[in-house]
């Protein structure tokens, strides 16, 4: 006979709101939940592990007495209507639970190694000017105008900010989903990226489920936090006001670096149309919806009109990227080294080729189950 275990109703909707779930789904996945939050039956112990996975809810926390708080582990910058986004998702939680694993990771190896503190982490505040800051980061990166020329869209410029980012030691992992679970896709409308910051080991997150024409506005926000040695989870939303004095210096920083106010004065010709926007962002190679926050912060809109327009413009972008905006192809091991950062992953295969991280933790780190996959991976981003 089964044994059937006490769980507190609060415990349950706790789980379930956690997840994210609906009512629909809840009843469509658990079946019995009704009459476990009634208490007119208990679930077996098989029946709530089966929950618990099913929620990603760790199994212990289902026998508390009440349910436990569950803060976010940085600074959250997001809001919504000016406040505070009350409870963060399971997803969003074991995103930066994994990135601070890989970070400790990656600090633990670049102190092995003798690197150097990056003195640019913390190397200014909010009062500092942001168009000097701007032209710092530009020129940290060679990302000004005249070089984004070389590149062929700004799809490109996208991949080689990366490279840029993480050659001057910052990590940058961009996925849309948590892990490799293509089940538990990540929500821009929760969050687009954060930043945990480190003398030795920064790690900038963006989230991939984003249209590229955001992730790249996105990187450099998150950058921006880098440069303020500080930590935070961020909306990082050109469209949108805050009260967040740290997340209206790095959009004004952002902006500046992608497009400069002087150069967006004088090329623009008067007319936000769709062509103007798109000859604009072929020169700056940004998203056209880069181009509206520039026009906006020039005195060329007003926010009403800026509001407007960014939203249909947004709309017209994601029509235009649907069947087209994915992370690499598909493949697993384009999307992996995405995933993870190709200066972690790579740092992570050669300790573990050279005997000092066990297999079994560079699997774990790599989000790798056989040996064949890792030695696929090693080959593929050239670790081998």
């Amino acid at each position: 006979m089964s044994v059937r275990v006490r769980v507190e109703p609060a415990l349950l909707q706790w789980a379930v709101e956690r997840a994210g779930w609906s009512e629909e789904t809840a009843a469509q996945r658990v079946p019995k939940l009704r009459e476990w939050l009634t208490e007119s039956t208990r679930p077996t112990l098989k029946q709530l592990e089966h929950f618990a996975h099913a929620t990603h809810a760790p199994l212990g926390l289902l026998f508390l007495p009440e349910p436990p708080e569950e803060p976010v582990p940085i600074p959250d910058m997001r809001t919504l209507g000016n406040r505070a986004i009350a409870r963060p998702s399971v997803d969003l939680l074991d995103t930066i639970y994994s990135c601070q694993s890989r970070q400790d990771w990656y600090r633990d190896y670049a102190n092995t190694h003798g690197y150097p503190n990056l003195e640019f982490v913390g190397s200014v505040n909010t009062s500092s000017d942001s168009e000097a800051v701007a032209g710092e980061i530009r020129e940290k990166l060679r990302f000004g105008v005249s070089e984004r020329r070389n590149f062929a869209t700004w799809q490109e410029a996208l991949r080689q900010l990366i490279d840029r980012i993480e050659s001057i030691g910052v990590l940058v992992m961009i996925n849309g989903v948590v892990g490799a679970d293509t089940h538990r896709k990540l929500k821009p409308d929760e969050f687009r990226g954060f930043a945990l910051s480190d003398e030795l080991a920064p790690l900038i997150f963006v989230n991939g489920a984003d249209t590229k024409a955001a992730q790249i506005f996105t990187m450099i926000h998150e950058l921006c936090h880098i440069w303020l040695g500080e930590s935070a989870l961020s909306d990082a939303a050109m469209a949108k006001k805050s009260d967040k004095e740290a997340e209206l210096w790095c959009n004004r920083v952002a902006a500046e670096i992608l497009v400069p106010l002087p150069e967006i004065r004088s090329e623009y010709n008067g007319e936000p149309t769709v062509i103007e926007l798109e000859r604009l962002a072929r020169r700056y190679r940004v998203s056209t919806l880069v181009i509206l926050k520039r026009l906006y912060d020039a005195g060329f809109l007003n926010w009403d009109e800026y509001q407007g327009r960014y939203a249909t413009e947004r709309e017209r972008v994601i029509a235009a990227m649907a069947g087209r905006d994915g992370e690499s192809g598909g493949s697993f091991y384009n999307t992996q080294p995405l995933r993870l950062s190709r200066q972690f992953a790579r740092a992570v295969i050669a300790d573990t080729f050279e005997g000092r991280t066990p297999f079994r933790d560079a699997y774990h780190l790599l989000g790798t189950k056989k040996h064949q996959t890792f030695e696929n991976l090693a080959e593929k981003i050239g670790a081998a």
